[in-house]
């Protein structure tokens, strides 16, 4: 494996939200010489051989994705950023790699070093006619960032991007890395185990808290996925009475007598957008419905604002702080109206509705997720502080996700609604999600914090929302990971969040 040591001293993610003092980055690389296997194999034990010079020097460690979160869930204060992003082969598997035992098809798996942007993924799935199950509204991410912290997703009867995953091969310390997959549902042979030289185990409990980790189990190396043949979606974004016929879509997810454009069939994507200072004209709703791959479409297009049919708040607010940097309710209530255009039948593939790369602006983004059964309380509960706390310079967003099977995943609840709430970075903002946290803990409405964006965690929080989950988690890590191994994984946010501990 290539390592350049950059000499950096500082970091800054991608939002320009924080700058994090360190050690030093490396730039990591495959070696080119060998074959893709070979290559594979020894970036392996390269990761194992910096693994050993972290312990041995006492030097904290923490592989780095695209650098897309807005908390310092990669960072090491004075510590070694890895940086994986070229790391970034595809393999597909063929009949000889897969168990007797696993019931899907192979030739729809994809097994992925973890540098790989979910751009990348689509990218190379296209034109094999397939297709990921789910991403984020933005695509900028590693496969291995958006596993780290669970990124939700947009198919509300699918789950988060935790679900397509079936297989982690993971760097757990300087002489040994594992192959993970759940034992209820084994993927892999032996061939496939002695391909990678590596460790098999299967264990429910250990890959379900694998599955959201931080970047804290270790280093993940390879991601095996389940893909689909690729499909289009029929998008439609219109505006819709905030009534009590919307709200009750939201609180139930039951499209029986939906007036949306395709009336009682059940949407692959559903998501609510409202404008506080705007709520006259009600709701921007968007709702996407699944069809058959077929060669004779239009591609889907931007509209005048550069703002794409899958883009989600934190676009919208961002290319609105592109133009106007100091944004206040006024403004956002005139531009929104421009911005968010209406649009009626937009066809394309998973990856060219969502198929937003880039950042725009400067922005903090924070999101909370809540059972389905709270969402119109929630959102009426919004509209009333703003005019009490806020004003909030921002929009509120609501989309619909599935529960996750990953122990830690934010998307908790049987039928998650996450809520977003993007707005100018400022400390007004700051100050704003820190009284609509407390008020939702008035009104014991339970819900859990999105670990990529701005949350306010701590243990006794930690544990109100995950129970028992916790220990269950730190159990898991103890279990892969030695104590040497542990404290050189370890960083400060670990430590804030309580999920540190090193058991006896």
């Amino acid at each position: 494996m290539k390592v350049i040591k950059t000499g950096n001293k500082t970091w800054q993610n991608r939002h320009e939200t924080f700058v994090e003092d360190i050690n030093d980055l490396y730039e990591l690389g495959n070696d080119d010489t060998l074959n893709a296997l070979d290559s594979y194999n020894d970036a392996t034990k390269g990761y194992m051989a910096l693994i050993a010079e972290a312990i041995s020097s006492g030097t904290p460690v923490r592989a780095l994705g695209a650098g897309w979160s807005w908390m310092q869930i990669a960072t090491v204060n004075n510590g070694i950023m890895l940086d994986t992003k070229p790391l970034n082969t595809v393999f597909d598997i063929t009949n000889d790699s897969i168990s007797p035992s696993y019931g899907g098809d192979h030739t729809q798996l994809l097994f992925a070093q973890s540098g790989n942007g979910i751009w990348e993924l689509s990218a190379y799935l296209e034109p094999r006619n397939r297709s990921i199950k789910t991403s984020g509204a933005s695509n900028g991410q590693t496969i291995a960032g958006v596993l780290g912290t669970g990124t939700h997703g947009s198919a509300f009867d699918f789950g988060a991007t935790t679900e397509f995953v079936v297989g982690l091969h993971i760097i757990v310390g300087p002489n040994r890395h594992v192959w993970l997959e759940r034992a209820s549902r084994p993927v892999v042979s032996e061939t496939f185990i002695q391909n990678l030289q590596t460790e098999l185990i299967q264990d429910d409990d250990l890959f379900n808290s694998a599955l959201v980790s931080f970047g804290s189990f270790g280093i993940i190396h390879g991601v095996m996925m389940e893909t689909e043949a690729k499909f289009l979606l029929e998008a439609y974004m219109r505006r819709m009475p905030y009534d009590d016929s919307l709200k009750s879509i939201m609180q139930t997810l039951d499209f029986s007598n939906s007036t949306l454009p395709h009336g009682n069939e059940r949407p692959f994507h559903f998501a609510v957008v409202l404008n506080p200072y705007d709520m006259d004209n009600g709701a921007y709703v968007t709702s996407m419905y699944k069809r058959p791959y077929q060669p004779d479409y239009q591609p889907p297009s931007n509209n005048a604002a550069g703002i794409g049919p899958g883009d989600d708040a934190a676009t919208i607010i961002g290319t609105l702080t592109q133009t106007f940097p100091e944004l206040n309710p006024l403004i956002v209530n005139e531009v929104i109206k421009t911005s968010l255009t209406l649009y009626e039948s937009k066809v394309g593939t998973y990856s060219q509705i969502f198929c937003n790369t880039t950042l725009r602006g400067k922005l903090l983004s924070a999101a909370v997720g809540f059972d389905i059964a709270n969402a119109p309380r929630v959102a009426d509960l919004m509209l009333s502080i703003n005019n009490t706390i806020g004003p909030f310079t921002g929009i509120l967003a609501f989309r619909f996700v599935k529960q996750s099977t990953a122990t830690l995943g934010f998307t908790h609840f049987e039928h998650t609604c996450v809520m977003e709430l993007d707005a100018p970075y400022s400390d007004a903002t700051y100050n704003f999600y820190t009284q609509v946290w407390a008020k939702l803990e008035e009104e014991q409405i339970p819900f859990t914090f999105h670990w990529g964006k701005v949350n306010e965690l701590n243990p006794a929080r930690l544990v109100n929302m995950y129970g028992d989950g916790i220990d269950k988690w730190i159990a898991a890590r103890n279990k892969l990971l030695d104590a040497n191994t542990i404290n050189v994984f370890n960083n400060p946010i670990l430590v804030e969040w309580g999920l540190d501990k090193i058991l006896a």
